[in-house]
């Protein structure tokens, strides 16, 4: 393995590290770690794209919506696939399929509330900093689920 090879395998793994960090932070609703994971400042300004949301462009507004997201969530867990990683100097896009199963508020007697499962599919933006890889932008949109009807209409009579 050449050495040009080895060093865009280890970012690469830097960077698949650095995705599974943000989904861990947001599992845990841990704010403060989710916060050091994205690009600090207003140099590049962030973005993010909550499923059904409306563009968020700086940090704080950024964070804000996590807090409030972290706020109204009792459990949240993402099981990742699809995931790839492209890199071009010291950006880094990875795109992956978000299968969420979340859960709200308890209702009354119980200890969860109603579980939800959903499919989004998410393209994360990653830049290369001093402090390692740092997310620049998120973007979430919900899979739309196909139902036996669209399969009987596809299907020649």
């Amino acid at each position: 393995m050449n050495e040009d090879h080895a060093s865009a395998a280890a970012d690469i793994a830097e960077v698949e590290t650095a995705n599974t960090a943000f989904y861990e932070a947001l599992e845990r609703g841990d704010h403060e770690a989710l916060s050091g994971l994205w690009l600090p400042g207003e140099d590049l300004t962030v973005s993010c794209v909550h499923p059904g949301w409306p563009v968020l462009t700086g940090r704080g507004d950024v964070l804000r919506s996590y807090a409030l997201i972290m706020a109204n969530t009792e459990y949240i867990q993402f099981f990742l696939t699809d995931v790839n990683v492209a890199m071009t100097g010291d950006t880094a896009l990875v795109t992956c399929t978000e299968n969420i199963l979340s859960g709200g508020p308890a209702e009354e007697g119980n200890d969860l509330g109603p579980l939800v499962g959903q499919l989004v599919v998410a393209t994360n933006v990653f830049r290369r900093t001093p402090e390692g890889w740092k997310l620049w932008s998120h973007h979430g949109s919900p899979v739309l689920a196909e139902t036996d009807e669209d399969d009987e209409e596809e299907s020649p009579s």
